[in-house]
């Protein structure tokens, strides 16, 4: 039996990935900054560790509570949505140390184990954000971004040992908590120069055309972890598909 450890499991994607691989009797290492047994179904398959992606302790005490794991899945981070003018460089600070340096701390985590075991899969979960420019959303692109181009390349040396390195690519998903595992509320980010512009872009969000959900990118996740093609990169979600084929 195949072992996965999951970042950022309490909601959205994290959470959905955990129940799908459970559901295929994989055994799911679900990890979240509080732990809580009552989001997924219990099951003898089932571990639920705390980890902060951003604290350095924290994911060494979780990767060796761990024990060998045959696929890592990096989703845990924060959204941001606002004027980039307006976004306090604390709290982009605190977006790239979730979503860049937590993934970075992760991976960097893992590789030991996998490159002695010369096999392994590690699944970045990025956003459309990399696949077309979207506006007020400057910061959270840039964290990403820097996770698409770091993993491709990290693909390349990781290939030598058996190892692959893979990105999700989700788009936009308004099941999910998005926005609201922020500490900046996103109407303190639109300063009334803004508004104009801002108006037409929240009319759009309240109305898209296209949408993920979370069942979409858990999906994916699974198809990327299967993948002996050698693909780097998968969209999730009918808007993101539509983007990856646009570009």
């Amino acid at each position: 039996m195949k072992t996965i450890l999951i970042t950022g499991t309490s909601s959205g994607y994290g959470l959905e990935t955990a129940r799908h691989f459970l559901a295929r009797n994989w055994t799911v290492i679900a990890t979240m900054r509080t732990p809580r047994a009552d989001v997924l179904p219990p099951s003898s398959n089932l571990r639920i560790l705390p980890l902060d992606v951003t604290d350095e302790a924290s994911i060494a005490a979780a990767i060796d509570a761990a024990g060998p794991i045959d696929a890592l899945v990096n989703n845990a981070g924060i959204g941001v949505v606002g004027a980039f003018e307006a976004t306090p460089m604390a709290h982009i600070r605190k977006v790239f140390e979730a979503n860049t340096f937590g993934t970075m701390a992760m991976v960097q985590a893992v590789i030991p184990q996998m490159r002695a075991r010369r096999s392994g899969v590690i699944v970045n979960v990025t956003s459309s954000v990399a696949l077309a420019p979207m506006p007020l959303a400057a910061a959270y692109t840039a964290s990403k971004q820097a996770i698409e181009g770091f993993t491709g390349s990290l693909a390349h040396e990781l290939a030598h040992f058996g190892i692959h390195a893979k990105l999700v690519e989700p788009g936009y998903a308004p099941t999910t908590r998005f926005a609201q595992n922020s500490s900046v509320k996103v109407e303190d980010l639109i300063p009334e120069a803004y508004t104009d512009f801002a108006a037409p872009i929240f009319a759009q969000f309240a109305e898209p055309a296209l949408t993920t959900k979370e069942t979409d990118v858990a999906e994916a996740v699974w198809t990327a972890v299967n993948d002996t093609s050698g693909t780097l990169r998968f969209p999730a979600g009918q808007d993101a598909v539509a983007l990856f084929r646009a570009a």
